[in-house]
């Protein structure tokens, strides 16, 4: 049996994928709290948080967690939401379902391009990462394929992304151009999560213009 672990909550694999899977020891409510716990708003480069006016965690909820986004009465920015793995090699999909709530009327932007449409969509991030994306270290980060990226609107959502080299590093190279860089990263991996901001800029931050919340209902792989 293999095991990946995904926050506090290891992700057991059985013949139909991956489920979240308490420790005999822990009861389902303490599983849920340390989930949202573990999962940490950012991302923090140099002491500096980039996700500007947040809580350093999400806030637990009943079947995981929520973040409320930044809007006209507290402005800020909702840039990157991860939490620690260990290695997914061998692993062949990562499946997230979510929700969001929205005010009528409220609108979702994209902080460095307003032109642009507000996204969400997957990132994992390989140990040791310095965030300069020189050298080496621009196949550190691993950006989820186009096509799986969606805009942020009310309603539930999933999304179900296939771990294989369609996946673009920081500039955009893919995981088939330079398999080795990707395998790497997969086989160190540090953080996987959630980036939230635009096609040009995915972690580059968004806000709502009215109240507005990203609830997360299911986090896999398998």
């Amino acid at each position: 049996m293999r095991t990946w672990l995904i926050g506090t909550a290891a992700l057991i694999a059985t013949g139909t994928g991956l489920a979240l899977a308490p420790s005999a020891a822990t009861s389902a409510s303490a599983q849920t709290r340390g989930a949202a716990v573990d999962w940490d708003i950012g991302p923090v480069i140099d002491g500096r948080n980039y996700s500007v006016n947040l809580p350093r965690h999400p806030e637990r909820t009943a079947r995981g967690w929520s973040i409320d986004f930044p809007d006209p009465r507290q402005p800020g920015e909702l840039h990157y939401v991860t939490t620690r793995s260990r290695p997914l090699v061998g692993a062949r999909h990562i499946i997230v379902r979510y929700r969001i709530d929205a005010a009528p009327g409220a609108r979702f932007i994209a902080q460095e391009t307003p032109s642009e449409t507000a996204t969400v969509s997957l990132y994992f991030q390989r140990r040791g990462d310095n965030w300069r994306a020189k050298g080496p270290y621009q196949f550190f980060r691993w950006y989820a394929p186009p096509a799986t990226v969606q805009p942020l609107a009310p309603g539930v959502h999933e999304m179900r992304v296939a771990l294989d080299g369609a996946w673009g590093s920081v500039y955009g190279k893919s995981g088939a151009q330079y398999p080795q860089m990707f395998e790497s990263a997969l086989a160190d991996i540090d953080n996987i999560g959630l980036v939230f901001g635009s096609a040009s800029g995915r972690g580059h931050g968004v806000y709502a213009t009215g109240p507005a919340r990203f609830t997360l209902l299911d986090f896999r792989v398998e």
